[in-house]
């Protein structure tokens, strides 16, 4: 299977999880990455170059492999999403106003094209327009 990581998934990992503790988890996530199963997107990386992370910023920077510009079939699929108007509440007012950067769409189209599943640390809650309530509307699998 592969994975389709949301920021918040790679967040807590990287904050909470540190490789000399945990060198089995890192072992098996590494593993994933090097067989190309862990997958993202460039709007993420850019989301991570603000993060307070250190070492997830490092990470990031050197696998941008794993962050890959959005193709012209994932373009369609954010349409698709944000085309649904409740969905456009995803984007919130002040990133609009401050130039501020929103991965949620891309990820969700990322692992809708790829047929891969969305990984995040949002909850599915009634009527939000968070990842896991866009990923239902499409049919798109996600987990935590």
């Amino acid at each position: 299977m592969t994975y389709a990581f949301d920021t918040s998934a790679f967040s807590p990992l990287f904050r909470n999880f540190y490789r000399r503790r945990f060198p089995t988890l890192w072992g098996q996530f590494d593993e994933l990455v090097d067989e190309g199963r862990i997958v993202s997107t460039r709007e993420v990386f850019r989301e991570i170059e603000d993060s307070s992370i250190e070492s997830l910023r490092d990470w990031a920077t050197a696998n941008r492999g794993v962050f890959t510009t959005p193709a012209a079939d994932e373009g369609a699929f954010v349409a698709r999403i944000y085309s649904v108007p409740h969905f456009q509440q995803n984007i919130e007012r002040q990133k609009i106003l401050k130039g501020g950067k929103n991965a949620d769409a891309f990820i969700i189209a990322k692992a809708a094209v790829s047929e891969t599943t969305v990984v995040t640390m949002e909850a599915l809650r009634p009527n939000a327009t968070k990842i896991p309530n866009i990923c239902d509307h499409f049919g798109v699998p996600w987990l935590t």
